[in-house]
């Protein structure tokens, strides 16, 4: 038998402004799940709700019923985290804000880096961090502290980068301006637990890219320049349950595109 997560369906307190809601969508991809983070100043009813998930009306209706929204703000693209955001408006009547103009409602506007956006007594700086996908943003709560990374980073493992319109060059620039930020920053991940401290655990990103990408090469001196994103795949992630070779093909196709292109 399978037990549930004991956190689907909670709203768990993380720091005296953000709180979230562990949605039950489970998977190779999702972790445990996604996380539907929502920034409430003390003292205030209205909130912000960041990702409210994927087309699950129980949970849609669960992150509504916190508030009234007064704002919904997407980390990016993929449909565990924009799938409902349509019947989420229909719920709040909230305007949605993201870099794709696919998931505007209600009048909100396509992000611009390093906007400040006031709403509902908070403070909410967007920082563009493409790479997992070109429209990926992470949001820091100022007077806080704490930084919202999306699937940017995550909060177990590494990210996977989409290899439709994922960008090596893009997410390693994004990990070091995510590093320059400073230690202090709090990190609430589109995925998995909260971690303590943004500057450490991107550090521990930036080296593991390296170290792929070290391996990646190594791999195309061994098996040949034109070798196949699954003979790299099973090159270098020989320890690699085979099961997961699929999303690392997903990461290889990435890596061989920034290291083919041309100079």
């Amino acid at each position: 038998m399978t037990l549930a997560h004991p956190a689907y369906g909670q709203v768990r307190a993380v720091t005296p402004i953000v709180s979230v809601v562990l949605e039950n969508n489970p998977g190779m991809m999702t972790l445990d799940g996604t996380n539907t983070w929502i920034l409430r100043a003390p003292g205030r009813d209205e909130c912000i709700v960041v990702d409210p998930g994927d087309e699950d009306e129980e949970h849609l209706a669960r992150v509504a019923a916190l508030g009234p929204v007064a704002l919904t703000l997407i980390t990016h693209r993929h449909f565990d985290h924009t799938g409902g955001v349509q019947r989420f408006f229909e719920l709040t009547g909230a305007p949605v804000r993201s870099v794709d103009p696919e998931f505007l409602r209600g009048g909100g506007e396509p992000f611009v880096d390093g906007e400040t956006i006031d709403v509902a007594g908070l403070t909410v700086r967007v920082v563009a961090t493409p790479g997992h996908t070109r429209d990926s943003v992470s949001f820091i709560v100022e007077g806080e502290g704490t930084i919202l990374t999306g699937d940017t980073i995550l909060g177990r493992g590494t990210t996977v980068l989409d290899d439709s319109d994922g960008d090596l060059g893009d997410y390693l620039s994004s990990l070091r301006r995510l590093l320059d930020l400073g230690a202090g920053h709090g990190v609430m991940p589109g995925h998995g637990p909260e971690l303590p401290d943004l500057q450490t655990v991107a550090r521990q990103y930036l080296d593991h890219r390296e170290e792929r990408l070290a391996q990646v090469r190594a791999a195309l001196l061994e098996l040949g320049g034109e070798a196949t994103v699954r003979e790299v795949v099973e090159h270098v992630y020989s320890d690699v349950d085979p099961q997961l070779w699929p999303a690392a093909e997903k990461s290889v196709n990435v890596q061989l595109a920034y290291l083919r292109a041309p100079d």
